[in-house]
């Protein structure tokens, strides 16, 4: 057994997914804390980057090779290049009830897998992989930055005219798949509100893999189809494709007075964390990681009934889902939680941000981590 002095992490950290942000979050803390980096890039992770403007050139330079004893790993399982000379230890989550067989069958060979819920490390152990070769160390937020104190970002709509005018302002943030269930939460939004209501949605899309966009806008049109109400007879929908510095991302949330999320299943949800955070009213399903820092008492939670994973076999991530169930948000209960939202009868008993701050800094995930990995003995 050993104190952690040194590490080496292997992630992406250059683009705007949640893998990415939460490697340059720790990293940052781990740095802060007091031990030594070796950090190196993942370049294929994803199509999407961050503008050259929108990097901190500081994470470039932990590029020196050092002697650490051990290899974190922030990728899928299926990513992992193991360090044969050094223990390696793969930090991951899922979003399902179980993971996929080829998955264990690569965590089987390395020293450790790290997820930040209960619910990621019961996928795993329900697929096969041992309780003993697995530990959770919850993820973070800048409290600080994320204090719903910023400045909010001007956005306007196609007329020119301000989002900030209507009282009532939801926000979710997504990339475009069926996992989020963006097409229940738009036609839940079409069947909940009208023109009249004095509220709109806010999409943050990441709009990444190609013809995402237009998968979107099919939705769109099967939401009207399905609600059997047009757009243009509810509440307005505003979206934004644009990726954002992490240092704009506290403006984003301060232009919002709620986060709405009816995804089919998360591994953690880093945006739901930032809202609460932020100090916003959450509405989310009552399910997989929501449940690690989300209850009745400072959040609306949606029922949710497990499911049979719907995506096509030529879906790039069926495979991914091809032993696992995820969960169903009850739409009608959404309704009445968007409802009330809009009507002012939503009011929480306890403050989301009060519990975020006390149970999920950085400073707390790192420390954790830190722990986790002193313990993992040295590579034989």
């Amino acid at each position: 057994m050993r104190s952690l002095r040194r590490l080496c992490v292997v992630g992406p950290f250059h683009g705007p997914s949640g893998y990415d942000h939460h490697v340059r979050a720790f990293v940052r803390e781990l740095h802060r804390q007091g031990v030594r980096l070796q950090l190196i890039d993942v370049p294929d992770w994803s199509p999407a980057r961050l503008a050259p403007a929108q990097r901190d050139p500081w994470f470039d330079d932990l590029d020196t090779e050092i002697d650490a004893p051990v290899v974190l790993h922030f990728t899928m399982p299926h990513h992992v290049h193991a360090d044969p000379a050094r223990a390696n230890v793969n930090y991951t989550m899922f979003e399902a009830t179980h993971v996929p067989a080829r998955w264990i069958g690569h965590n089987l060979t390395h020293d450790l897998v790290i997820v930040p819920t209960a619910s990621s490390r019961d996928a795993w152990t329900r697929s096969g992989m041992p309780p003993e070769r697995i530990a959770v160390c919850p993820l973070g937020v800048d409290t600080a930055g994320f204090d719903g104190m910023a400045e909010p970002l001007p956005l306007v709509d196609a007329a020119g005219e301000a989002i900030g005018r209507f009282a009532v302002r939801f926000l979710n943030v997504s990339e475009i798949g069926p996992r989020k269930n963006l097409l229940g939460l738009l036609r839940a939004w079409l069947r909940a509100t009208t023109a009249a209501d004095d509220a709109v949605l806010i999409l943050k899309l990441g709009a990444y893999a190609p013809g995402s966009r237009a998968r979107f806008d099919a939705w769109l049109r099967q939401a009207q189809h399905e609600a059997g109400r047009k757009i243009e007879a509810a509440a307005p929908i505003h979206v934004i494709t644009v990726i954002y510095a992490d240092r704009d991302l506290p403006r984003l949330y301060a232009t919002a007075t709620h986060y709405l999320s009816l995804s089919h299943g998360e591994g953690w949800d880093q945006p739901m964390v930032e809202a609460a955070s932020s100090d916003l009213r959450l509405i989310a399903p009552d399910h997989s990681a929501y449940q690690a820092y989300l209850d009745p008492t400072i959040a609306t939670l949606i029922p949710a009934r497990e499911a049979s994973v719907d995506l096509s076999p030529s879906d790039p991530q069926a495979s991914l889902f091809e032993r696992g169930r995820w969960w169903d948000p009850d739409e009608d209960a959404a309704i009445a939680a968007i409802r009330a939202a809009i009507d002012g009868d939503d009011t929480p008993q306890a403050s989301a941000r009060s519990r975020i701050v006390r149970e999920f800094t950085w400073e707390h995930a790192a420390r954790r981590l830190q722990d986790i990995l002193s313990r993992v003995p040295d590579s034989a």
